[in-house]
């Protein structure tokens, strides 16, 4: 055989062996895809049924404090301390990580997902946390307390990722620790306000520290399925509702500002006091001090509620609605005081319960107080309103772009977005003013110190060797 068609026919063979071995390659890596896919999409349907679930019994759970109010109000100065007292109890006997919201806890996790860490991880996103969360929260809630399910919701779901993949074979493609958990606290978002850009810019702004593009699949996925299962259930729902916007005046970007600035410096102050009596109360030793300290908070909590506004007890969420959707649009001067008050008094005592959904009625009733400084139209008070909901959720958590998302999601209102964004960047800029740092980074650094604090488990010493 001459020797170009011996070069030829050796070319052929190459060309033919190299393809079929990028088949086999593509077909692995196909297969590889996949598998590390599938753990995701079973959490996000089991993180939809329990955000649904949860929905449901959170609000059964604040219709206690409305059906105490209508049979005899004065119940509600046993109820409310009795509840604090428990949702504290079970934290502190059974899970203490669950306490509070759960966006730090989840924070925390990420920053420690390593092997050495992993015990310590166990205490902040397990099984026993999604427990103690969803009983101890819905008890608060039970008590009128001024807690949101939002953030818990973050924290359950990244438990619920993270126990499927530990549960994997050790013959399953492994998937990054770090990438399970942001993909969980994503999800739950987006479950918990039916809000999936809200979930994804979340994961981006609050939680990455690393580059996106690594685990944007997981994320996209995970708030797609977790929402759609949600959604499968209750069906296609907005958080809030379409409030009136329309006809603005000219001038209403001066008055968003306004709102802005002053709901900023709320957010961010009631975080910062919130923070002073957390240092406060690591000077109480005893249990009964702890007991004493819930049982005042509710009694407090209950007395501004009966003499002054019950509107102070609950997440909030029927101010957003009246003042949203009714005509009854302006609130008293004091109400953003209550509304600051109430999640002061719930939140520090050791129970389980967000800040999410109290901050966004706080903000709302910021805006409405302006709007009624000025006497404001309908559309105008409801754009205030939403750009107050959205600075102050920025002045707790400095994430102006997740806040703007969430409320332009909950509400469907993009003709305003821009409006939002502003209101979120303004309220961002001037948070700094109070402290440089957000709620979420305090906590998520307190409850690193925590863990690192507790005592080491001993390691076992190897055992001797026989003797000869």
């Amino acid at each position: 055989m001459e020797l170009p068609v011996i070069i030829k026919n050796s070319g052929a063979r190459v060309r033919a062996h190299l393809k079929a071995s990028y088949d086999r390659l593509n077909n692995e890596q196909l297969r590889r895809n996949i598998l590390q896919a599938v753990p995701f999409w079973i959490a996000s349907v089991i993180t939809g049924l329990i955000a649904v679930i949860y929905a449901k019994l959170f609000s059964m759970a604040e219709g206690v404090t409305h059906f105490i109010f209508t049979y005899d109000a004065w119940l509600i100065f046993i109820v409310s301390p009795v509840c604090f007292v428990i949702a504290w109890w079970m934290v502190k006997k059974y899970a203490p990580y669950a306490r509070g919201s759960g966006i730090p806890q989840v924070a925390a996790a990420l920053e420690m997902s390593t092997p050495r860490n992993e015990k310590l991880v166990d205490k902040l996103l397990s099984v026993r946390i999604i427990v103690v969360k969803l009983f101890s929260s819905l008890i608060m809630a039970m008590g009128g307390a001024a807690v949101g399910r939002e953030g818990p919701t973050i924290q359950i779901a990244a438990s619920v990722f993270r126990k499927i993949n530990n549960n994997l074979p050790a013959w399953w493609p492994k998937i990054a620790k770090s990438n399970v958990i942001v993909a969980g606290a994503a999800a739950g978002l987006a479950a918990a306000f039916n809000t999936p850009l809200g979930g994804i810019v979340f994961a981006i702004e609050e939680l990455t520290k690393t580059h996106f593009s690594y685990f944007k699949t997981a994320i996209f996925s995970s708030v797609i399925i977790a929402g759609l299962t949600a959604q499968g259930i209750i069906g296609p729902y907005l958080y809030l509702g379409y409030p009136a916007i329309g006809g603005l005046s000219g001038f209403i970007l001066v008055d968003v500002v306004l709102v802005a600035l002053l709901a900023g410096l709320g957010g961010s102050a009631m975080t910062k006091i919130i923070l002073g009596i957390f240092a406060w109360k690591r000077k109480l030793r005893t249990t009964y001090q702890m007991i004493a300290f819930a049982a005042v908070c509710a009694l407090l909590l209950a007395a501004l509620a009966y003499f002054i506004d019950r509107g102070t007890m609950g997440s909030g969420k029927e101010l957003m609605e009246r003042t949203l959707f009714t005509t009854d649009k302006h609130v008293e001067w004091y109400t953003p005081l209550l509304r600051i008050i109430g999640p002061l008094l719930s939140f520090t005592t050791g129970g389980a319960g967000g800040v999410f959904a109290p901050a966004l009625s706080a903000g709302a009733a910021i805006g409405a107080m302006v709007s009624g400084w000025f006497t404001l139209a309908g559309p105008d008070t409801n754009l205030l309103i939403l750009a107050g909901m959205v600075a102050f959720l920025t002045g707790v958590t400095r994430s102006p772009f997740t806040s703007a998302i969430l409320v332009l999601e909950m509400t469907d209102r993009h003709n305003v977005i821009f409006h939002l964004i502003l209101a979120g960047m303004v309220a961002s800029l001037v948070s700094l003013l109070i402290d440089k740092h957000s709620f979420y980074d305090h906590m998520k650094n307190m409850y690193i110190r925590e863990l690192e604090a507790e005592p080491k488990e001993p390691v076992a010493a190897p055992p001797k060797p026989a003797d000869i």
